[in-house]
């Protein structure tokens, strides 16, 4: 995977899908799916929702085409959140693979377990996501074997039945998932030379890291809510899991960072000069 420029993006109902044929059953296709995140998902009213809504519940602006009625003014309508949610592609897998095209409103009574199900096929999406990620670099190779039959496994509980999906153990998957990506994770951040920073799970909510060098650093979970990333340099950091709600990525550099996705981007600001890994696309509201 090229790191040397942007990947061309075009745009759907809700935001950037990156033209990267390594993950595009991994972007969300909102033209192919239910709008699953807006009748599943339960949000409560707050900074990132204007109102209540409870799960199985539909969104008071999806329309019976099942597309956002205000996706272009979201934000300034009070709905931050949907702008910063990704589902890894999950919502197409679910209506047109799991439930083979029907959809919610035309089975009231399988309804309930489309919306249970879509929570989950996430869960797999995004293990396939950081799997694939880490299967691309050269540095990882020790440890693509297991990547591979890891890739296998998680395709194939993915394309299961409804009521196999349901019964998984998802936090053991992701537990024995997570093991390899940690040691793919490590490898790929040992290519830069020096010392690295090790900021796992820290609490760098509000923090100033203007022009910071965190070439390398492990920030695995770390808050970074709000934080001042202006500037800096976070080419091969690993950010998975890293909270990224409201930091500025103001020309910062993410190029080559490791298992970052585009709901991270979607949360954080940014503006032209920030550079992303080429799988990822500029959120409409950096400009």
């Amino acid at each position: 995977m090229s790191r040397k420029q942007q990947t061309p993006t075009t745009t759907d109902s809700r935001g950037p899908v990156v033209t990267d044929g390594g993950r595009k059953d991994l972007q969300a296709d909102c033209a192919n799916c239910f709008g699953l995140c807006c009748v599943a998902l339960p949000f409560a009213r707050s900074a990132d929702f204007a109102v209540d809504k409870s799960a199985g519940q539909p969104c008071s602006n999806l329309q019976t085409d099942f597309r956002c009625g205000i996706h272009s003014r979201l934000r300034e309508k009070g709905f931050p959140g949907c702008t910063a949610y990704d589902c890894f592609g999950a919502g197409q897998k679910v209506s047109h693979v799991t439930f083979g095209g029907t959809d919610w409103r035309q089975d009231p009574h399988g309804a309930r377990r489309m919306f249970a199900v879509f929570p989950l096929m996430r869960q797999l999406h995004e293990l396939l996501w950081y799997i694939t990620e880490a299967l691309g670099h050269d540095s990882a190779r020790p440890v693509h074997k297991d990547l591979r039959k890891a890739l296998t496994r998680v395709e194939e509980l993915s394309r299961g039945s409804a009521e196999s999906i349901l019964e998984l153990d998802m936090a053991a998957l992701r537990g024995d998932v997570n093991v390899l990506l940690l040691q793919a994770g490590e490898r790929i951040r040992a290519t830069v030379p020096g010392r690295r920073k090790n900021h796992r799970g820290a609490d760098l909510i509000g923090a100033r890291l203007a022009g910071a060098d965190l070439r390398g650093a492990n920030l695995r979970g770390a808050l970074l809510i709000a934080a001042d990333l202006a500037g800096a340099d976070l080419r091969t950091a690993d950010l998975i899991g890293a909270d990224l709600r409201d930091a500025d990525l103001s020309g910062a550099d993410l190029t080559g960072s490791i298992f970052l996705t585009q709901a991270q981007v979607n949360a954080a600001k940014g503006d032209a000069a920030t550079r992303l890994p080429p799988a990822l696309g500029r959120p409409a509201h950096w400009r």
